[in-house]
């Protein structure tokens, strides 16, 4: 699949507050190996020439697993002290915490036998459970830790969806992305961006989604409430049920440029995408990482202890 046009050409950077790169030490963390493949990703992804450099990439997989398996290895491999953003759009799928209890977040019953059979995915970061689907573009910024900041990066996705003519979207004290009601619309504020966070010594990973234009609200509303909650102590995170909404007067392309010229603009380089997908399972390190999540995705890492009484003998979920 080619990228579409909208994403091939990005407009000129304007003058804005930019962050340079050389305020921190230049300490370099090893590659994890990657066998004998030395394919155009490795070599730009790797590279020690990019340790103060940012770098673009917009991946053409809707495949869950591919994506946070290239997000992880991007996390592990690049310098740590570059700058990297990574866009992507999955397939519909739900996506839970690292520290989450699938029975207590999901109604695994309509996932099973619903009409849309998403996939069901654990992911490295904590935070809570999230719906994907092609309407929804996920952001991904990872920095050195040094900079890390839980709203710095929401604020640029804010920008962007302001430079799009969206004016009443704001980052709140939860650091989600939410639209305020309108004049015309009396309704509570709703959120429209969740955000997960993984930190390491030298990397921090922020990850984000956005609600460009679902046509599965209602599926994701239900989706994520669990009918075994009220009859299940658990131990693990909660979820903490939001509103929710579309965006929806753009595209998901419209969304994704935009993004990519607040980074820009933001880190002072107009640097090119670089375009990644299904191409990059063959990697070896990306390989494992798609073997792993399949496996702890749904109770691989689940541990006996996080579910500790039901209050029935019998669910039917």
């Amino acid at each position: 699949m080619s990228p579409s046009r909208g994403l091939t050409i990005f407009l000129r950077t304007r003058t804005r507050t930019r962050i340079p790169h050389n305020v921190f030490p230049n300490t370099y963390k090893r590659p994890i190996s990657t066998g004998s493949l030395n394919t155009p990703f490795i070599q730009r992804a790797t590279s020690p020439t990019t340790r103060t450099n940012t770098q673009i990439y917009i991946s053409q997989s809707k495949n869950p697993y591919v994506n946070l398996s290239i997000e992880h290895y991007l996390l592990q491999n690049t310098h740590a002290d570059s700058t990297i953003l990574f866009l992507y759009i999955n397939r519909p799928c739900v996506v839970i915490g690292r520290n989450q209890n699938p029975w207590v977040e999901v109604n695994l019953g309509l996932l099973q036998n619903g009409p849309i059979k998403p996939d069901l995915v654990r992911r490295r970061s904590g935070g809570g459970t999230v719906f994907h689907d092609e309407g929804n573009v996920n952001y991904s910024v990872i920095c050195p830790t040094a900079k890390f900041d839980r709203d710095i990066h929401a604020e640029m996705v804010v920008r962007a969806l302001r430079r799009l003519g969206v004016e009443s979207v704001r980052v709140n004290e939860r650091h989600d992305i939410v639209m305020d009601p309108d004049q015309n619309d009396q309704g509570p504020v709703k959120k429209i961006s969740g955000s997960a966070y993984k930190l390491t010594r030298l990397r921090s990973l922020h990850h984000g989604t956005c609600l460009i234009r679902s046509p599965l609200l209602q599926y994701i509303r239900d989706s994520l409430r669990s009918p075994a909650k009220p009859y299940i102590t658990a131990r693990g995170v909660d979820s903490v049920p939001s509103p929710i909404r579309n965006v929806g007067s753009l595209s998901t392309d419209e969304f994704t440029r935009a993004v990519v010229e607040e980074f820009q603009e933001m880190y002072g380089e107009d640097r090119e995408p670089f375009y990644v997908g299904d191409k990059e399972r063959k990697i070896p390190d990306i390989k494992k990482g798609i073997d792993e999540l399949k496996v702890a995705s749904f109770f691989g890492t689940l541990k006996d202890k996080q579910l500790t009484r039901t209050s029935v003998q019998r669910m039917d979920i």
